[in-house]
């Protein structure tokens, strides 16, 4: 490759390196998706010590034929983190599952394997082929619209394969941070005697609060047709309505990844409502904001930066919503007429927000 403009050839080659990883970078997701359709990481948990190469083909109905192409395979996922390769007496591989892979397998009882799912369906990924000429026009308000023709949150009524999706993505997400969550996080509750899940979904999460608080009412509302699809317990309360008309009264209202799927202004009258529901701060009412409050200064590592900014952009393609900077956050309390916040970063790459007036 020729020197251009100043540039010198090794750069030229390490700009088309840089830009290579950017281009296929796709596969990695959709290497991720084959191989939970494959049912893959069960299939090595099941196994219960390292399970040879031919092995695991035989377990996942691979034929021999197309055992070369799927060793090829595997070794993108043991590059990627989610498989480890080790070599018997006979100098066979076989394959563990890594640190990595413990979130993707159904009997742990917190797979996000259906969140997984769900980011990676057709109906998330094909408004992307209209981002380019959804940026030259004013309307609709986003690319996903333009795509389906709808709202995305109107979608889920509309198209019920993809609602059932949203159900049990989210759902499954619930369940692998409320353990943190009750556990960790367990002051939060005291002296609760009520909580509404607000967009509760498939009310995992209030749920698994009534298990480890028992003596805590909880009420799961969200818009009737998520309300009339779920599975529902004789353990909690469930309101069909509009958060953005009413929130039963509670003394905490539990709000996750719920603001970050809204506007600005969407997101003040959002909170106004839940203002309405709870008590003073000196009277044990508050809200709590599972969300990202988004950090990329100097020094966070260049990961988080990087998945932080691709699910702000994840989000402005499919919401009217963002990912906000702690500031940000602040600006939407202040204008609804909050007091006081406070952020515990206790989720990994999302944070506990607890907001009281």
């Amino acid at each position: 490759m020729a020197a251009t403009d100043g540039v010198t050839s090794k750069e030229l080659l390490e700009a088309q390196s840089h830009l290579w990883n950017h281009i296929f970078s796709f596969i990695n997701s959709l290497s991720l998706k084959c191989a939970l359709e494959l049912g893959l990481f069960d299939a090595i948990n099941n196994y219960k010590k390292p399970i040879p190469l031919n092995e695991l083909a035989k377990t996942l109905s691979i034929p021999d034929t197309r055992l070369q192409n799927f060793e090829r395979f595997l070794c993108l996922l043991v590059h990627n983190g989610f498989l480890s390769r080790t070599s018997t007496d006979a100098s066979i591989d076989s394959y563990v599952l890594t640190t990595n892979s413990v979130l993707l397998i159904k009997e742990k009882g917190q797979s996000i394997t259906p969140f997984i799912e769900l980011m990676l369906d057709e109906t998330l990924l094909n408004p992307w082929q209209s981002l380019s000429s959804w940026f030259k026009t004013e309307t609709p308000s986003t690319a996903f619209e333009m795509f389906h023709g709808t709202f995305v949150w109107e979608a889920t009524g509309k198209m019920p394969e993809f609602g059932k999706l949203v159900r049990e993505g989210l759902g499954s997400d619930s369940q692998s941070i409320i353990k943190v969550i009750v556990e960790d996080c367990g002051e939060l509750f005291e002296e609760v005697k009520s909580l509404v899940e607000v967009a509760g979904g498939t009310g995992t999460m209030a749920l698994r609060i009534k298990e480890k608080f028992p003596e805590i009412k909880c009420t799961v509302l969200d818009l009737p047709h998520m309300i009339n699809a779920m599975e529902k317990s004789d353990q909690v309360e469930y309101v069909a309505g509009d958060m953005f008309k009413f929130i039963p009264p509670a003394d905490m209202l539990i709000l996750k990844w719920v603001c970050h799927g809204w506007s600005d202004e969407a997101c003040i009258t959002l909170l106004k409502r839940c203002k309405e529901a709870i008590p003073t701060q000196e009277n044990g009412g508050k809200a709590i904001i599972i969300d990202k409050v988004m950090n990329t200064t100097d020094g966070v590592h260049p990961k988080i930066t990087e998945t932080q900014l691709h699910f702000d952009i994840h989000m402005m393609v499919h919401t009217t919503g963002k990912q906000r900077t702690e500031k940000e956050w602040k600006k939407l309390f202040d204008e609804a007429g909050f007091k006081g916040h406070k952020i515990i970063p206790a989720l990994g790459l999302r944070s506990i927000i607890e907001i009281y007036h």
